[in-house]
């Protein structure tokens, strides 16, 4: 059988080289953006995978697109059925019409053509599998332990890292924006740094596992990886943490919350309340999708609430209520409990919420998620302090919130935060390049120019001088970031709130 898989770029070469070990397949490439190295290019000719381009999609008719390979439905990974969604008349995504079973040669001919494509791509041909579905069918039958998937449009990386201090005695394996990582006899062990989460590095990440595993006595217990634009359907519970900006992809013919539905391939989903209710219940497949569904909220009306908050610098106390909450091995759930954390604001405390909803859809006490919290200090580089600078200066401290994919909307959270502590002040800025989402740069400074009124806003690197220009007023503008945060400090703020759109291993180099 043939098999094209397109864009290299985000993970297509991974998956390429991964179907070319398997026997009965014919696989081409295509470098869709023309980024493969000569290395990388020789290493899939090596593996006798084929590099084509468009011209190679012109040799097939399109009648025979109109009729993709006959290799029955892909299933659905750990749930039970395969959905549609639909909402406002257009599909939001079909998990039972494309992709294939364990083994799809039982009905697939040799010259029939399979395209993969990632969610993002719009290319003029029908695709037949996601880079996602291919993730599943390459590694259905090799993980064998429990797996969580988390998506969304924000909150990720840090429901991620909550989700690993409350698996820490698991032997987790970890997949993040962050890096590849296990947790061995409660010492994290990085295996490489600088990752994407396209699916295809959950391949990446089992690999480096296995590895560990033959070289250390190891065995992972559990899988958290964190995948953009939606789920593989490998997890007993997949995450989406929230729509927050439901950006446009694959040329605006898409969107986040399309490629995010994906998720409900898992057996369990565990979704924040408002973008179940105002995107995903609005299927014609609501009812089945509310059977395996868990929401979280900060107020009234989820499977998972809070209550008595009390909001602290370094650490918030508050009460998790569970109202009938669904598990992976069927039981329903209808408990309270306290926790403490760090969540100074409301928006990480919804990150928090994500992980306890997600820890008690697996079955998991709520003492070790108890414990877990209390061991979570924030996500260096992503949202905490910057303690050696509140110690080098004067006890002026600097809430680091810095992030590839930050949007108007996590701005607007982050300032309301740091608004309510004593002489507040905003640097804000970044790099471009670091993500596929877009920052919508025309709302972002009317936002600014509204709330400089109110605080000192210093902007810094290549987006705060676009954003500048884009000002009727001019704002303070440093191009180095360190200059910005010591201006800020200089005109009196206290506590100064630096957000900055990068990729954490970029700033470190700062």
């Amino acid at each position: 059988m043939k098999v094209l898989m397109v864009d290299t770029t985000h993970g297509g070469a991974v998956l390429a080289s991964e179907f070319s070990k398997k026997q009965g397949f014919e696989v081409f490439a295509w470098d869709i953006y023309h980024t493969l190295s000569s290395e990388e290019k020789a290493a899939l000719e090596d593996q006798n995978v084929q590099l084509v381009d468009a011209s190679f999609l012109d040799k097939y008719s399109q009648e025979e697109f109109k009729n993709p390979p006959e290799t029955n439905t892909f299933g659905t990974g750990k749930g039970d059925e395969s959905f549609s969604f639909e909402s406002g008349g257009s599909t939001i995504f079909d998990g039972g019409k494309s992709g294939f079973e364990a083994n799809p040669l039982r009905t697939a001919k040799n010259d029939e053509l399979l395209v993969v494509a990632p969610v993002h791509c719009n290319i003029p041909y029908p695709v037949h599998m996601t880079h996602h579905e291919a993730v599943r069918y390459l590694l259905k039958d090799r993980i064998r332990v429990p797996v969580i998937e988390v998506t969304g449009v924000k909150g990720k990386t840090s429901a991620v890292a909550i989700l690993k201090e409350i698996y820490r005695d698991e032997n987790p394996l970890i997949l993040s924006s962050l890096g590849v990582e296990i947790v061995k006899d409660g010492r994290v062990i990085n295996l490489l740094k600088d990752i994407s989460i396209t699916p295809a590095s959950i391949i990446t990440a089992w690999k480096l596992a296995e590895e560990f595993s033959q070289k250390e006595n190891f065995r992972v217990g559990l899988c958290i990886f964190e995948s953009s634009l939606g789920g593989t359907g490998l997890a007993e519970v997949g995450v989406i943490t929230n729509i927050a900006e439901d950006y446009s992809i694959a040329q605006k013919k898409s969107c986040a919350s399309k490629a995010k539905a994906q998720m409900f391939e898992s057996k369990l989903v565990v979704c924040d309340h408002d973008s179940y209710q105002n995107i995903y219940s609005q299927s014609s497949n609501s009812p089945t999708l509310d059977q395996k569904t868990n929401t979280y909220s900060l107020q009234e009306g989820s499977n998972l609430t809070v209550s008595h908050v009390n909001y602290g610098l370094f650490k918030t106390s508050f009460l998790v209520n569970a109202c009938d909450l669904k598990t992976r091995d069927g039981k329903c759930i209808n408990t309270s409990f306290e926790c403490s954390t760090f969540a100074p604001a409301d928006y990480h405390l919804e990150n928090v919420l994500s992980a306890i909803c997600s820890s008690l859809s697996m079955g998991t006490h709520p003492e070790t998620i108890i414990r877990g919290l209390e061991r979570f200090k924030g996500l260096p580089g992503r949202t905490s302090i910057n303690n050696h600078y509140f110690a080098a200066h004067g006890g002026v401290r600097v809430f680091e919130e810095i992030n590839p994919g930050i949007n108007v909307t996590a701005v607007r959270k982050a300032v309301n935060m740091i608004q309510e502590y004593e002489k507040p002040a905003l640097v804000l800025g970044g790099s471009y390049g670091v993500t596929c989402e877009e920052i919508d740069e025309r709302s972002l400074s009317k936002y600014l120019e509204q709330v400089s009124k109110e605080i000192t806003v210093i902007l810094t690197g290549e987006l705060g001088r676009s954003i500048n220009d884009k000002m009727n007023s001019k704002l303070i503008y440093h191009s180095q970031i360190d200059q910005a945060v010591n201006k800020a400090r200089d005109k009196g703020a206290l506590n100064i709130l630096l957000i900055f759109r990068s990729n954490y291993a970029d700033l470190r180099r700062r």
